[in-house]
């Protein structure tokens, strides 16, 4: 069994904690995310199961889709609305002033993670340094936001935003951001993923309905990829790695078959056709 997983990940609990769930109902310790959802975080969190968890690096790349809700005039340690307050301000930005800004917010920048994060700082967690009340200096991680619309407003100086994105994005530090820019303060109130590459969060199944059908198989994950299909008299040597001289294979990254066979995700360099993730079963 091997193949991609998008999984709902309900609010309250850990990107782990659903991986360990996973393991369980379909029997299988070859299961893995390709990128975590914070614990306050819901929607797509997508799971490679069998050879689909060689797929980490290709999803994780992928570009991602939130709706995420900002809170202004107050700020916490975690930059959201699990942590300790830190400071308030009465200088709240208006929706008209909100819009106004959000468009300086598009394109590459170099973003600074979130204190309380994921982020690997000396092999050690940064939000583990953070809880032991360690200094921590984190460097800009450059990232790319495609798009950023305000949906409407929830709440008092609460609003909802949907965010397009690039992977390893933080929303809370665009929340961070967009606040600085107003003169102001603000926290992530809640998150949701509701795009992760090709895959949609209204496709996305629940833990409790979870099984084996929901496995969608690697060929059909990867059908966003352009496809190639090699000689047949080729076969020996594609399934042992040996780099195929041609002349008719797509640029960039493709799925390379061989005999109707997914043998994995190739690319075309000057050597000629190379497997850069083998998915071949057996």
């Amino acid at each position: 069994m091997s193949g991609v997983l998008n999984v709902y990940k309900p609010p309250g609990i850990s990107s782990a904690y659903v991986v360990g769930k996973v393991k369980r109902i379909l029997n299988t310790r070859a299961v893995g995310h390709m990128g975590t959802l914070d614990p306050m975080g819901e929607g797509v969190l997508l799971m490679g199961v069998g050879k689909g968890t060689r797929l980490f690096d290709y999803y994780l790349s992928k570009s991602k889709t939130y709706e995420a809700s900002f809170k202004f005039g107050i700020m916490t340690d975690t930059i959201d609305a699990t942590g300790t307050d830190t400071s308030r301000t009465e200088n709240i930005p208006t929706e008209e002033e909100i819009e106004a800004v959000l468009p300086s917010l598009l394109g590459e920048c170099d973003q600074i993670p979130p204190l309380y994060s994921a982020k690997s700082v000396g092999g050690v967690r940064a939000y583990k340094l953070a809880r032991a009340g360690q200094t921590v200096e984190l460097k800009p991680a450059r990232v790319t936001i495609n798009s950023i619309e305000k949906i409407e407003k929830i709440g008092e100086n609460e609003y909802m935003f949907r965010i397009d994105c690039s992977s390893g994005t933080y929303i809370r530090s665009i929340c961070r951001d967009l606040a600085e820019k107003l003169g102001s303060l603000a926290i992530m109130t809640s998150i949701k993923r509701t795009r992760c590459g090709n895959f949609f969060v209204d496709k996305s199944v629940e833990l409790e309905k979870l099984s084996e059908a929901d496995v969608t198989p690697l060929e059909e994950a990867l059908l966003a990829l352009p496809r190639y299909d090699a000689d047949d008299a080729y076969y020996k040597k594609v399934i042992n790695g040996v780099p195929l001289e041609v002349v008719d294979a797509p640029a960039g990254r493709f799925t390379l078959y061989c005999k109707n066979e997914l043998i994995g995700i190739a690319e075309n360099s000057e050597r000629g056709i190379r497997i850069k993730t083998y998915l071949k079963e057996g």
